[in-house]
């Protein structure tokens, strides 16, 4: 296999590139572009890595939880829920995707800075496991609407931490500075602990804490467990409570580049399952149940967009583009952070890569760009354009701007296809419209 590849699911026949056993050409024949792929057989292999790894360093009952913003649609929870996973939820649009797709929401935890009174009573009415609550508002709203209901509603409280991951300030969100949970540092999260404590309806089962997204390196991990090890054994002592449940929220980094780091999920987890132990030991602690919410690292390389290639605008001693019949509208990411992808011409594996362009989108908008100054063998318009590790914030990031309607999903597994997602129409676009 070409060193070219970043991961093992991608490989080449002749000049065509293939994905999971699956002609990418074939794909976009089939389907029409802009179209994303997801590998089946890579993201549960992604669980089942999490899951074996969880059990054996973390102990019975922990599980990772798939967090939702990353990519959300029926399929997506079907196959989480037959490898009897968890996943946590941000919104009632998500939490309604996963109950219409038959999913144990007894195993769902909703997350969110801002719950409404609706948000949170729909989340009851359709059997929310945890919430894991935010503030002081979102704990007064959840007694009052379990007490309404005459039930005890488990939560978390969702704590900052107070750590820098050195990872993209848009994405860091376990700073003291956060609009995300309680911080340490302020007395607001012993404040939380007391008032929810003090609630009849409400049941606190532990903690959660999120670092940020996107980390390569354990030691922020550590950090964490540091803390939140401290925080359990002092919340214990001054209240004589001890927490059942540690969420440690996800962040895991994937490989988009040649030049991003590989990293091992099961030696990350041994790490962190060993510190616990150690901090566990050290303030006298029962080892609490430890989720983790990865999202990204189970799908994005499991994912990979396909456009078809509109024009190739060559503008002599300045710059190259190459423009595709999708953009912003179906991954926005560039636009957001300026986020590194990789990208092949599908159609011309193996060809030497000496064109060097900007993949630019279809919108009305100078910024509509899926990445610069890259490298691809001179193509056509009609060639096939491949932009790799799609899997997350891609499709649950897309908007309809300029009135584009959103790509079909398909889904690949042993060398076969099927449609998760079907492509939006024009009837689509104007179905809410009077």
């Amino acid at each position: 296999m070409s060193n070219k590849f970043l991961h093992d699911n991608l490989s080449s026949v002749g000049s065509n590139l293939y994905f999971a056993g699956v002609s990418v050409k074939e794909l976009a024949m089939r389907y029409g572009t802009p179209l994303l792929v997801l590998d089946e057989g890579k993201m549960r292999s992604h669980i089942n890595e999490y899951k074996d790894a969880m059990a054996k360093y973390f102990g019975k009952g922990s599980m990772p939880l798939y967090a939702s913003k990353a990519c959300s649609f029926k399929e997506i929870y079907r196959i989480v829920d037959s490898e009897e996973v968890g996943t946590d939820i941000v919104s009632p649009g998500e939490l309604y995707t996963a109950v219409c797709a038959g999913f144990d929401m007894s195993k769902a935890f909703f997350h969110g800075n801002n719950k409404t009174d609706k948000d949170i009573a729909f989340a009851m009415d359709n059997g929310i496991g945890y919430f894991v609550c935010d503030g002081i508002e979102e704990l007064d709203a959840i007694q009052r609407e379990a007490a309404y209901r005459e039930i005890t509603q488990k939560i978390l409280l969702r704590i900052a931490p107070g750590i820098d991951p050195h990872t993209h300030k848009k994405i860091s969100t376990g700073g003291i500075d956060s609009k995300f949970g309680s911080a340490i540092a302020t007395g607001l999260a012993e404040t939380m602990v007391k008032e929810a404590l003090a609630r009849s309806n409400v049941e606190l089962m532990g903690y959660h804490c999120h670092i940020g997204s996107q980390i390569f390196e354990v030691d922020p991990y550590i950090d964490a467990v540091d803390i939140m090890s401290e925080f359990i054994a002092d919340m214990k002592a001054k209240f004589g409570f001890e927490a059942k449940v540690l969420n440690l929220g996800g962040g895991f980094g994937v490989r988009y580049v040649e030049s991003d780091p590989t990293i091992s999920i099961t030696e990350n987890i041994k790490q962190i399952g060993a510190q616990l132990d150690k901090k566990c030991a050290e303030y006298n602690l029962n080892k609490p149940i430890i989720y983790l919410e990865p999202g990204r690292s189970l799908v994005a390389d499991a994912g990979l967009t396909i456009y078809e290639v509109g024009s190739v605008k060559e503008i002599k001693g300045v710059k190259n583009y190459v423009s595709i019949d999708g953009g912003m509208t179906d991954n926005p990411r560039f636009a957001l952070y300026q986020s590194s992808y990789t990208v092949l011409a599908a159609t011309h594996i193996g060809e030497e890569a000496n064109f060097k362009c900007t993949l630019a989108g279809r919108c009305c908008e100078s910024g509509d760009i899926i990445q610069e100054d890259i490298y691809l063998p001179k193509v056509t318009r009609g060639d096939i354009i491949a932009v790799l590790v799609t899997g997350a914030y891609n499709y649950s990031m897309s908007s309809n701007y300029n009135r584009v309607a959103r790509p079909g999903v398909v889904i690949v597994r042993d060398g076969e296809s099927r449609i998760a997602v079907k492509r939006e129409t024009y009837d689509d676009l104007i179905s809410l419209d009077l």
